[in-house]
């Protein structure tokens, strides 16, 4: 379901007014060392690459929307290694019209089981891609691939890592 329910019922209420919600980026990583993959989806909405994202629901935890979000979108099984960026997006208009803008929770994962596939209508490809060689992204997703690849010992808040030539 590409809009969740509770959003929808939101936007019979505020139209394509701005809404605050809480999104989950999950980076799954398979492999280790120079056979190290990331799992990446081709987003339906864009047609570019991007880690999974979604929308946390009520009530559930976000690292629980990162795992239910990897599963629904490209039918693998991951597991939370570690949190490793909190941020605010840039506000967004969907193509629909809406107006969102995120608090974004990177989740640097592991994958458990599973090969990539279409899981629903909000990407048309899924498939791992080795770290050496990724596709172009949207800056903040490559840098949110960047920062779960990176030190495992810092959560980043805030700004975003800097990227070569910035």
């Amino acid at each position: 379901m590409p809009i969740p329910e509770f959003v929808v019922e939101l936007r019979r209420h505020v139209r394509h007014a701005p809404l605050w919600l809480i999104g989950a980026t999950a980076v799954v990583l398979r492999g280790t060392g120079p056979t190290e993959e990331v799992l990446l989806v081709r987003r339906a909405d864009t047609d570019e690459w991007s880690p999974v994202t979604g929308i946390t629901e009520p009530g559930q935890e976000v690292h629980e929307s990162a795992v239910r979000e990897v599963l629904e979108e490209t039918s693998v099984v991951a597991e939370v290694e570690r949190l490793v960026w909190v941020s605010t997006t840039e506000p967004v208009t969907h193509v629909n019209g809406d107006q969102a803008q995120y608090v974004d929770h990177t989740f640097r994962m592991r994958w458990v089981s599973g090969e990539p596939a279409v899981g629903d209508d909000e990407n048309h490809e899924a498939r791992w891609w080795p770290t050496s060689g990724l596709p172009p992204m949207r800056p903040h997703f490559g840098d949110r691939v960047t920062v779960a690849l990176s030190d495992p010992d810092v959560v980043l808040l805030g700004n975003p890592p800097v990227r070569p030539g910035r």
